[in-house]
């Protein structure tokens, strides 16, 4: 009983502490912002194709062995984190002719989507699939590297806050300052320009690398906030 006793005068004390009547009132909201540039690390290029015909069946099962001819290929040089697969988009739907409105034939598209750190092998895989085309071409930060970045800044964006807050107070005549609501977020900016390769496709060998170039983002983590003005 005499610790319960104890455990509530505490709460008390912190509760209501000495000078309460005495906190600052003025409050001062602002923001500060640090950022680095890192090389987007992952490369992802979309493979696919389209297929028509006079029945639903023929055009999927075209469709269907695309795709697998493409998936078997992109199998040999899977990896995990390294080189992965998924399959895309799969459609198919009636085509109507244009005057009659009326069903002429069926027209559908497949997709393959490879993507990972290991953009040598991805871009020398793009010569061996014969069966797809490629769409688009680009690249991308892994979480773990923008993770990295987030780490190394996050203390260079708090401590521009702070020294901000300290700034701030003294030139609007205060002391000191007591912090208050804060948060901290993050951005990724900077153009990915994704390429549309179609084009070049039909003249590259079987062996000729995808030439490709990474490029940066800008990852800047921001600190906003309230602090309150003390004297």
């Amino acid at each position: 009983m005499r610790d319960l006793l104890a455990l509530s005068s505490l709460a008390l004390v912190l509760a209501t502490p000495a000078g309460a009547d005495t906190l600052p009132r003025e409050r001062l909201t602002l923001s500060a912002s640090a950022s680095a540039e890192v090389t987007r690390d992952v490369l992802g290029v979309t493979f696919s194709t389209s297929r028509e015909g006079a029945d639903a069946g023929s055009v999927q099962t075209a469709l269907k062995q695309a795709l697998d001819a493409a998936l078997a290929e992109a199998r040999k040089v899977a990896k995990p984190g390294q080189v992965e697969l998924q399959t895309g988009s799969f459609s198919l739907y009636p085509r109507n002719d244009p005057k009659t409105g009326k069903l002429n034939g069926w027209q559908g598209s497949a997709e393959l989507i490879v993507e990972g750190r290991d953009a040598a092998t991805i871009a020398q895989l793009t010569g061996r699939i014969t069966s797809l085309t490629i769409a688009r071409v680009g690249y991308s930060l892994s979480r773990e590297a923008r993770e990295k970045a987030e780490a190394d800044i996050t203390a260079q964006a708090i401590s521009r806050y702070r020294t901000k807050a300290g700034d701030y107070a003294r030139q609007f005549g205060y002391g000191s300052y007591v912090l208050g609501d804060v948060s901290i977020s993050s951005d990724e900016a900077g153009p990915q320009r994704p390429m549309m390769m179609k084009a070049m496709r039909a003249g590259m060998g079987a062996d000729e690398a995808l030439p490709t170039e990474a490029g940066k983002a800008t990852v800047t983590v921001s600190v906003s906030g309230s602090v309150l003005l003390a004297k």
